[in-house]
């Protein structure tokens, strides 16, 4: 065993997850090593929630000064200079690289460049040389699902998407997830024609009903054409541009672009876990118990690998408890995957945390009871078009306790955290009902709250 490359920790992948884990060990005195092919940041800081976030952002301002007119404001929204905005959000991106990088250097762990192949469980190759460790962390996130379909290389991914030079004019978005539903919205504030084709019935199918009818009802009135229950079968090029085509025959067609939107697989097949004997699922996911252990002893997985609850939070929070259960005497740490929040920047964001009323219903049944609300907030009073937001509660036992908070509509986004600590720490529908009200603001409506028996409000008091 040479000295020189052995670690009490490698992190393969310099993502999220795998910074975490590297950054608190290294931090509790342990010599630690960062195996990284691309740039460090992984998924989030690349090709992710970083650059998604600028664009949404840009997004929202174009909005924004689509509405100004209604407030007094003489302005006109003309179009968006998209090659400047991807210069300025890889500037961006880029001194979040060499934050990073000179961060890693400033901790005292290593960043080995290059593909991590296991020769054993705590033996790794990177490019002709070999490292050890007692502990191994496998952190190496997700990629993009391109489906088997004839055709499919005539469409891009989410990371072709941050590639384009170009503003495309007609788009279709294939996928009604998370990164479909954030797509569609971005693309269509900036200007672009935009249709969604979905296998399901309904977008964002796994949250709760309110959430998917309401998103669905507010990207239609904004121009994006929905097109659910599409079993794509094939891209075809022609002369008037790339078509989708359906297995039941259906053929939309002239799109500039394509982008597949259909979700995001383990990226667990090239680092040779059989070698380590590590298993995983028919997906790829490698499997781990509550505490991140794999099945062999030292090797542990965080973040998208593992298949649960993909978010760069999760990865973070769930890399920290692992170094520090390891080496800081903290014996008993880990992540709890319960009521983890999480947010959906669509146009409007949604916000959500804890159980669904069908899942609140499933477990606790006759004991759940639901409060919720739809209105147009102060934002939008003067504005050209109205967007509602629309919250539920959704409480269980006679303490109704609250177990689910499902939020749609402006500023949401922000407002979920505090009211993601408060169902984390027990809250009961009575706890809000005695906190004091902000107002004029649309987060106040969540202490507010009546049965849903009762009449929606159809415009808030923020904006009465």
């Amino acid at each position: 065993m040479n000295a020189d490359r052995h670690y009490d920790l490698i992190a393969i992948g310099g993502g999220s997850g795998g910074l975490a884990v590297a950054e608190e060990a290294a931090k509790l005195g342990r010599r630690v090593a960062i195996i990284e092919p691309h740039k460090l940041g992984g998924t989030c800081v690349n090709a992710g929630c970083v650059p998604k976030k600028v664009m949404w952002y840009a997004a929202h301002l174009a909005q924004a000064v689509a509405d100004a007119p209604g407030f007094g404001l003489e302005v006109q929204y003309r179009g968006v200079d998209w090659a400047g905005l991807v210069s300025a959000r890889e500037t961006y991106v880029a001194s979040i690289n060499a934050y990073w990088n000179d961060y890693a250097q400033l901790i005292g762990a290593d960043v080995l460049r290059g593909r991590a192949r296991f020769q054993d469980p705590h033996t790794i190759e990177v490019d002709g040389l070999v490292y050890s460790a007692e502990h191994i962390v496998i952190a190496t996130g997700g990629r993009p699902i391109v489906p088997p379909l004839p055709g499919a290389e005539l469409g891009l991914t989410s990371d072709g998407f941050f590639a384009l030079r170009k503003q495309p004019r007609r788009v279709a978005v294939i996928g009604g997830g998370y990164i479909g539903v954030e797509l569609a919205g971005m693309l269509r504030a900036l200007g672009s024609e935009v249709s969604v084709v979905a296998r399901e019935s309904r977008l964002l199918e796994v949250f709760d009903d309110m959430i998917s009818d309401e998103l669905m009802t507010v990207m239609q009135q904004q121009g994006i054409a929905l097109h659910m229950q599409f079993a794509v079968a094939a891209l075809e090029r022609t002369s008037g541009g790339v078509s989708v085509r359906a297995a039941d025959g259906r053929c939309l067609g002239g799109f500039d672009d394509v982008i597949w939107a259909v979700g995001r697989m383990p990226n667990s097949a090239d680092i040779d876990l059989p070698a380590a004997g590590v298993d995983t699922d028919g997906g790829g996911a490698v499997l781990t118990d509550a505490w991140q252990n794999t099945n062999v002893a030292g090797i542990y997985a965080i973040g998208d690998v593992t298949g649960r609850a993909p978010l760069t939070p999760v990865a973070v929070a769930a890399g920290r408890r692992l170094a520090a259960r390891l080496f800081g005497g903290q014996t008993q740490r880990r992540l709890d995957y319960e009521n983890v929040p999480t947010v959906v920047f669509a146009h409007p964001p949604v916000g959500v945390v804890g159980l669904t009323e069908a899942q609140a219903r499933e477990r606790h049944g006759d004991a759940v009871s639901v409060y919720q609300t739809r209105f147009t907030p102060m934002r939008f009073a003067l504005a050209g078009h109205k967007m509602t937001t629309a919250m539920k509660l959704v409480c269980v036992g006679a303490e109704q306790r609250v177990v689910g908070v499902h939020l749609i509509g402006d500023g949401v986004d922000e407002m979920l955290q505090g009211f993601a600590v408060a169902v984390k720490a027990g809250i009961t529908k009575s706890d809000l009902d005695e906190t004091v009200a902000i107002h004029p603001t649309s987060a106040e409506e969540l202490v507010t709250l009546k049965d849903a028996r009762e009449p929606a409000r159809a415009v808030s008091r923020a904006a009465a």
